[in-house]
This record gives C-alpha cells, sequence and structure tokens, in this order.
C-alpha cells in the first residue's frame, strides 16, 4: 500500500509536458488537483498548467526545480517517463535535492528508486519514504476463475490502443455511480491510477504467470465492501507490445461487462518505439467483436458501451463521432470527460440488475 494520501506534489513533467506526453502528471492534475503545487517543465516554464492542458486552471508551470519545491511540496511525483526508463543525470540531482529536504519520492518507473543504489540509501538514511508504485505485491496468486464468483457486477475497459482512456473512463464512472447511491470501486492496474485511487497493483510489472492473479486478487479485494467494480484496462489485444497483459487482465477479472475505449481520430496503433504506423486499428464493430471472443472461453461477456476520446476534435466533430460510434455498434456512446457519462452508467446500472 502506498503512504497516507496527504501529500503536496510537486509533479516532474521536464520536456514532456502535454495533452498526449504526460498521461501520468495530466491524470493526477485532473483527478487530484488540490494536492498538486505545480509542475516543473522547463519547455513550458512561466504558463500555467491550463495554457498546456486546456484543464487545470492556474496550477504554475516552473523552470527551476528549487523553485517548484518552494510551492509548498511535500513530495516530488514523476509525471511521465524518461527515454527509455532510466533515470537521467539532471533527474538524479534534482531527486537528491527533494530527499536531502524530506521529501517524499512517488514514482511510476519500471526502474525502482527505491532500490538504487545511492537515492535509496540516502533516503533510508534520512527516513524519507520512497513509494515505487509499479512494485508488485509478494505472493501474487496464479488465477483460477474466482473473480466470476464475487456477487458484485464487474466491468472491465478495454481499449483500441494504449492512452485512449481506460482509466479515465473507469474514474469517472466511479464518481458518476457514488454519485447515484451504488456502491462501488475503482480498481486501479497501473501506477496512475494507484496515485490516485491509492491502492492496486500494476500489473505491467507483474511476471506474466501472475498477471491474471493480480486481476484476480484485486476484484475478489473490492468485492468485500463493492455491488460494482471498475476495473481499470491496460494496453489492447491488438498492440505488438502489451497484448498479453491485455489478455491477463481479461481472463483475470472475468467481467461481466466490458466498455471499449477509443480515440475517435486514431486509425493505427499509436508510436511504437520510433516505427512509422504499420497496425492499423479495425472498425469499432470488429473490435467489440475480438474482446467478446477473446473472453469466452474463461468467462462469456459483452460490450455493453463506447468511450471515446473526443480532445482533438471540435465540439460538432465530437458529437458527430460519439453518434456515429453508437451507430456502428448498436451500443450507448460518449466521450464522458467532455460530455455526460450518463449513457454509460446507465448501461453498467442495467446491467448490475439484470446480473442479480
Amino acid at each position: 500500500m502506498p503512504p497516507a494520501n496527504t501529500q503536496r506534489f510537486l509533479i516532474i513533467a521536464d520536456g514532456q509536458f502535454g495533452p498526449m506526453t504526460s498521461k501520468t502528471a495530466n491524470c493526477c492534475i485532473r483527478y487530484m488537483p488540490e494536492r498538486v503545487v505545480g509542475v516543473f517543465d522547463r519547455t513550458h516554464a512561466g504558463k500555467t498548467v491550463q495554457q498546456v492542458l486546456g484543464f487545470g486552471g492556474a496550477l504554475p508551470v516552473v523552470g527551476d526545480f528549487e523553485r517548484g519545491l518552494a510551492l509548498g511540496a511535500t513530495a516530488v511525483l514523476i509525471g511521465i517517463a524518461p527515454m527509455g526508463g532510466r533515470l537521467p543525470a539532471e533527474w538524479r540531482g534534482w531527486l537528491r535535492t527533494a530527499i536531502e529536504r524530506g521529501l517524499e519520492i512517488w514514482s511510476g518507473l519500471h526502474t525502482f528508486i527505491g532500490d538504487d543504489p545511492e537515492l535509496g540509501a540516502l533516503a533510508r538514511e534520512r527516513g524519507v519514504r520512497i513509494f515505487d508504485a509499479r512494485k508488485p505485491p509478494l505472493n501474487l496468486p496464479v488465477a483460477d476463475g474466482r473473480a466470476a464468483e464475487v456477487d458484485a457486477y464487474v466491468v472491465h475497459t478495454v481499449g483500441s490502443d494504449c492512452n485512449v482512456g481506460k482509466m479515465t473512463v473507469q474514474v469517472e464512472l466511479r464518481n458518476a455511480l457514488i454519485e447515484r447511491g451504488h456502491r462501488t470501486r475503482f480498481v486501479a492496474t497501473g501506477q496512475t491510477g494507484i496515485f490516485i485511487e491509492g491502492w492496486g497493483v500494476a500489473v505491467d510489472a507483474v511476471v506474466a504467470d501472475f498477471i491474471a492473479g493480480a486481476a484476480e486478487w484485486l476484484v475478489l479485494e473490492a468485492a468485500k465492501d463493492a455491488d460494482i467494480i471498475l476495473v481499470e484496462g491496460q494496453g489492447s489485444l491488438i498492440h505488438p507490445g502489451y497484448s498479453g497483459v491485455t489478455l491477463g487482465l481479461l481472463h483475470g477479472c472475468c467481467p461481466d461487462a466490458l466498455i471499449l475505449c477509443h480515440q475517435a481520430t486514431r486509425q493505427y496503433i499509436g508510436d511504437y518505439h520510433g516505427r512509422e504506423p504499420w497496425v492499423k486499428i479495425p472498425p469499432l464493430a470488429e473490435l467489440v467483436d475480438i474482446y467478446e471472443r477473446a473472453a469466452a472461453p474463461v468467462r462469456p461477456t459483452k460490450v455493453i458501451g463506447i468511450c471515446l476520446n473526443t480532445f482533438d476534435l471540435s465540439e460538432a466533430r465530437a458529437r458527430d463521432a460519439v453518434t456515429r460510434a453508437a451507430e456502428a455498434t448498436g451500443l450507448p456512446a460518449t466521450d464522458p470527460v467532455r460530455f455526460d457519462a450518463a449513457p454509460l452508467v446507465d448501461a453498467i446500472v442495467q446491467g448490475a440488475l439484470a446480473a442479480k
């Protein structure tokens, strides 16, 4: 479990702060803005977060690390992934400064900062906590289908690609369902969701044999005090790099229903290590079939709604994309951030009632 959620964060997003390049930073700003004091990014220094992202208000973007710490930070949160997943020399200096001043370090990198010979040792010497969100818990099980036995209604987000909104829609739906009075838990399966929710397992850091087991364990834990469980998806079944994680989650959480997420303007799997796009995203109706067929041998399930990410479209084009997605699939569709989450909330509530 992570440290108590009382910290005030300076977010490091140096050189990559933007709508599509700083997912962790952006989601933390969207869903826990009261705990963010500012963003460190020399590229956009002097701007506000609102000017860079289109949301986030007057939170400052600063180009001097120590000035950022002086905004009242009690912790540093790494909001982007450096090239190659390794800590650049400059970053090490910033983190060393933060630790020396007693600030916690929250990181979602595959490289565990707490295990670093220099930074980890310094943190232990100073009594400073380092939260490596991707470090998996010990003794995860091999899945055996127990997630299908819970009384709660389990909804899992799946996607056409990475970074299309699988986590975001679950947080939006969690909030909307709770407002309607439903006992709902959001199950985080990635570092950003863990930062927001306070618990979870970053399944992309789990040994392959235990990915489904991690998903199963998360569902069983959430079912202890929830009637509706929203499991965050990862990757895509058609992604050449991450499909294994996607399938492990799908089979491990044994969902009663799926929500398919897609960025309306994306035609190919996004930037794949600098190569030209080469995996074309099939039509939404075909993706629905792909996911339902993949799930069926373990736990038959249905896609009950379409979540579109329309951030890069005009209002009129976004509404048109939502309409076309609904017509193409025969399913309720919306962009729950830009428009109303109600079509998807209604589908979940109806499904949960029918499953009783």
